[in-house]
């Protein structure tokens, strides 16, 4: 059967690019569940990286870093804080503040999936990449910077201004 998705190339690249994000992360989740490592999903794994990466942050600070909505970073702390890999403490001279840091079992958890869980998959995501790896790498960082600063819909009107052709026609009745 065609593959729509692949077959409609960049019309649909936004949908291609989540089924690819899906099957990795799937895929990741099974690598994590056969090293061991504590029971909560791969999705999680950057939040974790980010927080020993740059210490401990705020709920927005961890949104920024991850390129993500703050109520999806608060729903997946709620569940690192149940997993008892992460806390958040006051920050001083702003009680509204509160800076989320890995508590002692998230550091353990972290520095064993530096070892041994997290090299294990970017070798295996390099060998699936081969060998276009670090051109895709570039590539994917051209096209998220060209969205940020042109959204689509600014594409599209400019285009359509530049051919003339100010709006859409309505669709058919």
């Amino acid at each position: 059967m065609e593959d729509v998705v692949r077959s409609l190339g960049l019309l649909t690249l936004g949908s291609r690019l989540k089924r690819i994000g899906e099957r990795l992360q799937a895929q990741t989740q099974a690598v994590v569940e056969a090293e061991g490592v504590a029971d909560i999903p791969s999705s999680h794994l950057p939040m974790l990286a980010t927080l020993q990466r740059l210490g401990p942050l705020t709920v927005g600070d961890i949104a920024l870093a991850l390129g993500v909505s703050q109520p999806g970073v608060t729903r997946q702390l709620a569940k690192l804080q149940e997993a008892g890999l992460v806390e958040a403490r006051q920050l001083a001279g702003d009680l509204r503040l509160r800076a989320i840091e890995l508590t002692e079992a998230g550091q353990r958890q972290v520095a064993h999936a530096q070892q041994h869980t997290w090299p294990a998959i970017e070798a295996a995501v390099a060998e699936a990449c081969a060998p276009h790896g670090l051109a895709l790498l570039a590539q994917l960082a051209a096209l998220e910077d060209a969205l940020e600063a042109l959204p689509l819909l600014a594409r599209v009107n400019r285009q359509r201004l530049a051919t003339g052709d100010a709006h859409a026609p309505p669709p058919p009745a």
